[in-house]
């Protein structure tokens, strides 16, 4: 086999080296395709709150969204779609979710059990991919207590009344022991004075 002239060689090179820069460019651009913003990391609710879990992409074209629900029951797919089109919502989560075309998604009268870790996937169309996660953390507004402080309150209010009326009620009691006892006094009174005119 001849060698080629170096005129040749240098162009061959060259065209490679091209085609090699321009493979690491588009693997490059390829890797950094999508970006994701996640304003609110962890986020906490009380039982039948609606949550909005906020996030904003940035990508070339139109991509894939997808949503996750991880916790101690295992791991759940909740939604996906491609922003301008129908999302495709898992059962366990019909009537509760709704999607928004910058990623986001709302939840509606969240629970105890939707306690968790919520992972977001954008992956474009060429492949690339990003993902992030929001700690969703609901807690139970105990009622139990509240309940028990009213219920207490009240037979406070209760004792205090029963108090006030015996009170009262003792009062006139005494008032009226009083005045019998002042006209006994005046009774007594009137019958020496006429005694002692008598006796004169």
């Amino acid at each position: 086999m001849r060698p080629l002239p170096s005129g040749r060689r240098k162009s061959h090179g060259l065209s490679l080296g091209v085609f090699a820069l321009c493979l690491a460019a588009a693997r490059c651009l390829q890797s950094q395709g999508v970006s994701l913003y996640i304003p609110q990391s962890a986020i906490n609710a009380t039982v039948e709150e609606d949550i909005l879990l906020s996030v904003e992409y940035s990508c070339h074209g139109v991509p894939t969204i997808e949503w996750k629900y991880t916790s101690t029951w295992g791991v759940q797919k909740i939604v996906e779609w491609r922003p301008g089109t129908q999302a495709n919502i898992s059962q366990s989560h019909k009537d509760r979710v709704c999607t928004f075309d910058n990623g986001s998604i709302q939840l509606f009268s969240v629970g105890v059990r939707d306690s968790g870790y919520y992972v977001i996937t954008v992956t474009e169309r060429l492949g690339s991919s990003q993902f992030g996660t929001i700690v969703l953390h609901v807690s139970e507004i105990l009622y139990e207590d509240i309940h028990f402080v009213a219920v207490f309150l009240a037979l406070l209010a209760a004792v205090a009344a029963v108090l006030i009326s015996l009170m009262w009620v003792c009062n006139k009691c005494a008032y009226k022991f009083q005045r019998k006892r002042r006209h006994k006094l005046k009774e007594s009174a009137t019958e020496e004075i006429e005694l002692q005119d008598v006796e004169c």
